[in-house]
């Protein structure tokens, strides 16, 4: 079964290195500002042309109440008035954008991330979505993934029956822990009763899928409290599960400054977490997806790595890796083509550029032929456990083993180790390390020991 772990504790505390999560490849630290707004006319053109499907992502920055643990890109504020000016921008980029693209080409995905998307009022909500339906092909008959993420405190059964209205389907609900000296910790003081409402009320709207996230290694948890949250969670039977470890980086998020950082459990109580939640989501029927997600066996991310057809992008596990994705909003990010670009992570900066009727394009990256293979095997290692070099060596016209024979002693080593399966013709990823895949993806990284590490989350 491709679900199949094997918890192997020495292993882990031996591989268990920080390292990127590779939502892409090359990852976002290697952006620079060499790329803008040619570069993405050029590559909207190429898209146009060879009328690619779309998937599309919105960023909604703002949120009423800051959570200490949050790394996003987020603007706390009270004041919703907020919302409108920024809404007038992100109208004039969606335009901007849409006019390069063919008003033919379908947007299969579309996801609102935030930030609280639903920090925007019912009024706001529809006129973005009238708006997105102006200037994109957006599907009408219930057949795209559409999904946006929730905060329970910010959404009740009326914005649920709204956003099903406007053609939302799939909804992701930060939940994160039920202890409520957990949630006083981390300032996000979120009932069950809140949830479930949610919850209940997506299900008797026919949303056709519900994800809940998790995350393991915040202060004041321990694996007896963090291990009533997923059994209370499983009781809530949503579709799919993020199980996140908390990354403690004060340095660089400072709303992390507020956390004590002498409540925050030991690297072996975060070890035991994670251990009990594998075995109580696999006892109760959820897959191992690989990178901290879980789903029902009848999920579509399920189905997809049963069938070798599961991808990766800046939204995580997906069935949609053959759209371009188009970014809008402020720190928004497109892949479209080779070609990765970054909107300004400024509120006020990309406000200021659309004002001017310009895009806010700030950096990116056009991935070399390079890339392209690296990002091709670590796509395929990631999301399919395996990888089978006649594969590579049709799609690049290369000699796999030739041309990556300065890494075969790291892995023949993970070989001995049990992580992997190595032979002439294939690299299997054990039951051992399925729980490290970022590890052995990050032997082919190229770009890996130029930046600190430091700048990653570690592997478990």
């Amino acid at each position: 079964m491709l679900d199949a772990i094997r918890w192997d504790t020495d292993l882990i505390r031996r591989y268990d290195l920080a390292g990127p999560r590779y939502t892409s490849y090359p990852t976002a630290v290697q952006f620079n500002s060499q790329v803008g707004t040619f570069d993405l006319f050029h590559a909207l053109r190429d898209s146009r042309k060879a009328q690619r499907p779309l998937s599309l992502y919105v960023h909604v920055p703002f949120c009423a109440n800051i959570c200490y643990y949050c790394a996003c890109n987020k603007v706390i504020t009270k004041d919703r008035g907020r919302a409108q000016p920024y809404l007038q921008r992100l109208e004039q980029e969606i335009q901007l954008i849409a006019c390069h693209l063919d008003p033919t080409q379908k947007v299969e995905q579309l996801h609102f991330g935030g930030g609280t998307p639903t920090f925007l009022s019912h009024d706001e909500l529809r006129q973005l979505m009238a708006h997105l339906r102006k200037h994109f092909n957006l599907l009408d008959n219930d057949s795209g993934d559409y999904g946006i993420e929730i905060d329970p405190r910010e959404a009740d059964w009326s914005t649920m029956g709204l956003l099903r209205e406007l053609g939302f389907n799939r909804v992701s609900i930060g939940l994160q822990d039920l202890d409520p000296a957990v949630q006083r910790a981390v300032n996000r003081l979120q009932s069950l009763e809140e949830t479930r409402a949610v919850i209940d009320a997506a299900r008797t709207l026919q949303f056709r899928s519900i994800n809940i996230d998790l995350i393991y290694g915040l202060p004041k948890q321990t694996p007896e409290n963090f291990a009533r949250t997923v059994e209370e969670v499983i009781h809530l039977q949503p579709d799919r599960l993020s199980v996140f470890n908390y990354a403690h980086l004060p340095e660089r998020f400072m709303p992390q400054r507020r956390i004590n950082s002498n409540e925050l459990p030991t690297p072996a109580q975060k070890l035991e977490m994670l251990h009990r939640t594998i075995e109580q989501l696999i006892t109760a029927g959820y897959r191992y997806i690989g990178m901290d997600h879980f789903a029902l066996p009848d999920d579509e991310l399920a189905i997809a790595q049963e069938e070798s057809t599961l991808q990766r992008n800046f939204q995580g596990y997906t069935t949609h890796g053959h759209c371009d994705l188009i970014g809008l909003g402020v720190s928004a990010i497109s892949q479209i083509g080779d070609l990765y670009c970054q909107n300004s992570s400024d509120l006020n900066e990309y406000q200021n550029i659309l004002a001017t009727s310009q895009l806010a394009t700030s950096r990116g990256l056009q991935c070399n032929a390079d890339d392209r293979l690296r990002r091709a095997v670590i796509q395929q290692l990631i999301c399919t456990f395996s990888l089978e070099f006649s594969d590579i060596e049709q799609a690049f016209n290369i000699d796999f083993q030739g041309y990556f024979g300065d890494l075969w002693p790291q892995l023949q080593d993970m070989a001995k180790d049990g992580l992997i399966e190595l032979d002439r013709d294939r690299i299997t990823i054990l039951p051992a390390g399925r729980l490290l895949v970022r590890s052995v993806c990050m032997v082919f990284d190229a770009y890996l020991e130029q930046h600190s590490r430091q700048r990653f989350s570690r592997v478990i």
